[in-house]
C-alpha cells in the first residue's frame, strides 16, 4: 500500500521497520478515535465546499464501515502503512476512489496523530476518573463502618499516638480527591481541538476549525498552530504526572496494607483468595498483588521522566520524538486503571482485627494526652508539662515497668476527645462524601457531553443541508 508521503521511491526495509513497527502496533487502539477525527473533517470539507455532498455522503458511509470492522476486531494496521492514518486514507481510496485521494486536504498526519491522541486520551480519563471515584467510594465504606475502632498511630515507624481505622481509611479517600483534581485540570489541557494547525504553520484556505472542534465535544480550539505542535507530549506528560500522584497515593496505601495484615500487626484480615503462596514455604500467604502496586509506582515515574525526556530540549514545530511518547503514555493510562482496580478489590474485602488494633493502643500513646491534661488542669505551660511526663515516660520504661491497659470504651472516649475539625472525634466524612458526589456528578457530565458528541458525529445528524 502506498505511504502518504510516497514520492516515487521505496524506503530502505531497515529503516522503514525501525521507524514504523511499534507505531503500527500502538495504532490498533486508535482506530476509531482516527475515524471519529475523519469524520468531522470530511464534514467540515463539505461545509468549505471541498467535498460534494455525494463524496462526503461516501466517506462517511466508508468510515462507519471501518468502525464495523473495527469493532468486529477485522480491520488491521499492517507495519506497511506505517500508522492507522495510512491504513484508513488506503481504504478509502480503495472504496471511494477520488473521494478518497480528497481527504488529506488542508491537515498534515501531524494534526491527525494530535487529535487521536487527544480523543484517546478524554475517554481513558473518563475511565480513569470512574476508578478513582470508585475507590475513593469503598475506602469511605470501610473509614464509616471502622469509624470507632481505635488503632495506634506512627511516626518515625514506630507507635506515637492514638488514632482509628476509620481517620486512616478516611485520609486516603481525601488524598484520591485531591488527585482527582489533578486528573481535571490534566483533562483540560486534552479538552482542545489541535485540527487543522496541519504541519504547525496552518493552510492557506479558509478552513472551520471550531466547527470541527464542536463536532468532536472538544471545549474549544487550540490557538496558535504552532504550540499545537509544541504541545505534542506536553499535555501527555501532564496527564501522566496527575496518574503518578495517584500511584503515589496508592503506593502507600499499598504500604500500610502489607504492614497492618503482617502477623507482628494483624490490625487487618485478608481473604485467602487475594493471596498467593510459596514455592518452598506451605503456610505462606502473600498478598503480591500490593506489592506490585508499590512496585508499579516507581514504574509510573519512569513513564514520566521518559515522556519529560523525550520532549525536553526539542525545537519548535513537529519531530518524530514525539512519536516515542506514544507506548509510555498509553502503558501509564493501563498501569494506573489496573492499580485503581485491584486495590478497590483489596479495600472492599480486608475486615480489621479489632482486638488486635486495640490492644496495639498501648498506654504510651498517651504521653502527650497526658502532657496537655497537665497543662490545662495545673495551668502551666505546655513545655513544662512536656518535660514532666517525659522523665515520668523514659523512668517507666528504662525499668521495664507496664504501662496500664484501657478498654476498647476508655480509648473510644479518647478518640471522641480528639473532636476537632478532621481529628478521630470528627472525621468529617459527610463533606467528604459531598466532594466525592461533585466529582461524579463532573465526569459524568464530561462523559455525557463526549458521548452524545461522537454519537451524532458517527450518525450524521450533524449535517447542514
Amino acid at each position: 500500500m502506498s505511504k502518504l508521503w510516497q514520492k516515487g521511491y521505496s524506503v530502505n526495509e531497515q529503516v522503514e521497520r525501525y521507524e514504523a513497527a511499534q507505531n503500527s502496533v500502538l495504532d490498533a487502539r486508535l482506530v476509531r478515535h482516527d475515524v471519529w477525527g475523519n469524520l468531522a473533517h470530511i464534514a467540515m470539507l463539505r461545509k468549505i465546499g471541498i467535498l460534494t455532498p455525494e463524496e462526503h455522503q461516501q466517506l462517511h458511509e466508508a468510515l462507519c464501515t471501518i468502525l464495523e470492522l473495527n469493532e468486529q476486531q477485522q480491520f488491521t494496521i499492517q507495519p506497511s502503512d506505517e500508522d492507522v492514518h495510512t491504513s484508513i486514507e488506503n481504504f478509502l481510496a480503495a472504496k471511494t476512489g477520488a473521494a478518497g485521494k480528497k481527504i488529506h486536504m488542508a491537515r498534515s498526519r501531524n494534526d491527525q496523530v494530535l487529535v487521536d491522541m487527544r480523543l484517546y486520551s478524554k475517554e481513558q480519563l473518563h475511565l480513569v476518573g470512574q476508578k478513582l471515584l470508585a475507590l475513593a467510594h469503598s475506602l469511605l465504606i470501610f473509614a464509616r463502618k471502622y469509624e470507632e475502632i481505635p488503632m495506634p498511630g506512627y511516626t518515625h515507624m514506630q507507635r506515637a499516638m492514638l488514632s482509628s481505622v476509620g481517620l486512616w481509611a478516611g485520609s486516603f479517600a481525601e488524598s484520591l480527591l485531591d488527585d482527582e483534581k489533578l486528573l481535571s485540570a490534566s483533562y483540560e489541557l486534552a479538552d482542545q481541538s489541535p485540527l487543522g494547525s496541519a504541519a504547525g504553520y496552518g493552510v492557506p484556505i479558509g478552513i472551520d476549525r471550531q466547527y470541527v472542534s464542536d463536532l468532536l465535544g472538544f471545549d474549544h480550539v487550540q490557538n496558535n498552530v504552532i504550540y499545537v505542535q509544541n504541545s505534542r507530549g506536553k499535555v501527555e506528560a501532564a496527564i501522566v504526572q496527575a496518574l503518578t500522584q495517584i500511584m503515589l497515593d496508592l503506593s502507600k496505601l499499598a504500604q500500610d496494607t502489607l504492614l497492618y495484615t503482617t502477623v507482628e500487626y494483624g490490625f487487618f484480615r485478608v481473604p485467602k483468595e487475594l493471596c498467593t503462596g510459596s514455592s518452598i514455604m506451605p503456610q505462606k500467604r502473600n498478598l503480591g498483588v500490593m506489592e506490585l502496586v508499590r512496585a508499579r509506582a516507581q514504574t509510573m515515574l519512569a513513564y514520566q521522566q521518559q515522556i519529560l525526556g523525550i520532549i525536553t530540549g526539542l525545537p519548535s514545530g513537529y519531530n518524530m520524538d514525539y512519536q516515542e511518547t506514544k507506548l509510555p503514555f498509553m502503558e501509564a493510562l493501563d498501569l494506573v486503571q489496573d492499580a485503581l482496580d485491584i486495590c478497590k478489590l483489596v479495600v472492599d474485602n480486608i475486615t480489621v482485627n479489632t482486638e488486635r488494633a486495640v490492644a496495639a493502643c498501648t498506654f504510651e500513646l498517651f504521653a502527650a494526652d497526658r502532657a496537655y491534661d497537665m497543662a490545662k488542669e495545673a495551668n502551666m505551660p505546655f513545655r513544662d508539662a512536656y518535660r514532666i511526663v517525659g522523665a515520668e515516660v523514659i523512668a517507666q520504661l528504662e525499668r521495664n515497668i507496664p504501662f496500664p491497659v484501657e478498654s476498647q470504651v476508655q480509648l473510644l472516649k479518647r478518640l471522641q476527645a480528639r473532636s476537632h475539625l478532621g481529628a478521630s472525634g470528627n472525621l468529617g466524612l459527610e463533606k467528604t462524601q459531598q466532594h466525592l458526589q461533585q466529582a461524579k456528578e463532573a465526569w459524568a457530565e464530561r462523559e455525557n457531553a463526549f458521548t452524545q458528541a461522537i454519537q451524532l458525529l458517527v450518525g450524521g445528524t450533524f449535517v447542514e443541508e
